[in-house]
């Protein structure tokens, strides 16, 4: 469920009208809704409220200050994946002893940085990250909490690029080296074993994945037992997707029924990291239609959004829903929606059925709070837009659009090139 509903033929985020923020501050921009997202967190908590937990939020997917300072407040713990979010989150008032840090490139300045922050602990990709988390702790006089990141080999039926539990994806330790890299683990003198961890993939719809992961990991996390391994936390990522079109992901009780019933039994403390599911349909980007172009064979209607804003369509071919803020009732027709970089690949929607707009028109393309902003960039130069956020009948400028100034902020000519 989320608060984006027409009123009167006027698309509204909770209490605000769209075309009135649109008015005030420009297009384009992100627009998130904080009772979604509050919501959003309140559900998925209560799901496990059976089970021993911790709910970590990916920050990756979303890591505006605002939205990360919604989910602290709310008792959340943090999953990071470099320095940057670690400082995001700290800024955000998340504590250090519920931040876990993951990601596959870690570098030594991050690990310092995490390290003298206390988090949690680390989720190690390799041994050669392993032996190197080992040597920044001796350098600080530190002892580092781990977990090995196993990769079960499971396919999450989701798109190649974000399926990340396969024997031919970068992430984690294959089953079969698993318990070599806990032995090595034991036997360094400035980690401490605590965990261990799983992530599958991305935008997965149904539990079966998770279950066949689940399985294989209680096998391993049974044999480490017995050699004497104390794992105390089963890290099993996020990775739960949501609707964009038709799909249709299992209910939260359904998703946290297939954890739980595994778990019987094991005296673990599960750690979760959902990103999307939290934050993907608590927001969206609202763009203006500049022209309309019709060729032989194409409809286009261009809009001031582009592939640099929202780089889903292009990345993933991913679908987003495109609605009008203002529903006219128009007649439809079949277009492609494509932004102002100068790439054939800009697209937000490839003959797509829409309503038949004009120049000045709003258009809302939904469930964007996830991977929006955080995957935009300067490409042709172009600013990046403002981030705002509607609680009740008010709405906040929670990232301001840049200017041109910002462009070349930190950029200088070598003295060879001063005039």
């Amino acid at each position: 469920m989320h608060h984006f509903k027409y009123r009167e033929n006027a698309l509204f985020c909770e209490d605000v009208s769209i075309q009135d923020i649109s008015a005030k501050i420009g297009t384009p921009f992100y627009l998130y809704s904080y009772a979604t997202l509050k919501r959003h967190f309140q559900v998925f908590d209560a799901a496990f409220e059976d089970v021993s937990k911790l709910i970590c939020y990916s920050a990756k997917a979303n890591s505006n200050l605002a939205v990360l300072k919604i989910f602290a407040d709310l008792g959340c713990g943090l999953d990071i994946v470099s320095g940057g979010e670690l400082y995001r989150g700290l800024m955000a008032g998340f504590s250090p002893d519920r931040i876990v840090y993951s990601g596959v490139g870690k570098r030594a300045d991050e690990i310092d940085y995490a390290l003298e922050t206390d988090i949690l602990m680390f989720n190690v990709e390799s041994p050669v990250e392993l032996e190197l988390i080992n040597r920044r702790a001796a350098s600080l006089r530190k002892r580092a909490p781990v977990a090995i990141r196993v990769n079960p080999d499971v396919d999450p039926k989701t798109h190649p690029y974000i399926s990340t539990g396969l024997k031919k994806n970068k992430f984690g330790i294959d089953t079969d080296a698993a318990i070599e890299s806990y032995r090595m683990a034991g036997s360094l003198e400035h980690v401490d074993v605590v965990g261990i961890d799983c992530h599958i993939g991305s935008q997965i719809t149904e539990t079966k994945p998770f279950e066949a992961a689940l399985k294989s990991l209680k096998n391993l996390i049974i044999e480490l037992k017995q050699m004497g391994t104390d794992i105390k936390y089963l890290d099993m990522g996020g990775g739960l997707g949501i609707t964009y079109a038709d799909e249709k992901p299992p209910p939260l009780s359904e998703y946290a029924a297939t954890m739980t019933q595994q778990l019987k039994g094991m005296d673990l403390k599960l750690i979760l990291e959902p990103g999307r599911v939290l934050v993907g349909n608590a927001g969206i980007l609202v763009a203006k239609v500049l022209y309309r172009k019709s060729g032989e064979t194409k409809n286009f209607v261009i809009v001031d959004a582009g592939m640099n804003d929202l780089l889903r369509p292009t990345l993933y071919n991913a679908f987003h829903a495109i609605e009008p803020v203002v529903n006219s009732n128009a007649n439809q027709i079949v277009a492609d929606v494509v932004g102002p970089i100068c790439e054939s690949s800009d697209f937000l929607a490839v003959d797509r059925n829409i309503f038949n707009v004009k120049s000045g028109d709003l258009l809302a393309i939904m469930s964007a709070g996830a991977y929006g902003y955080v995957m935009s960039s300067n490409y042709c130069s172009r600013l990046r837009v403002a981030e705002v956020m509607v609680k009740d009948d008010r709405f906040h400028v929670i990232k301001t659009r840049e200017n041109y100034e910002d462009l070349v902020r930190g950029e200088s000519l070598p003295p060879f090139l001063e005039v």
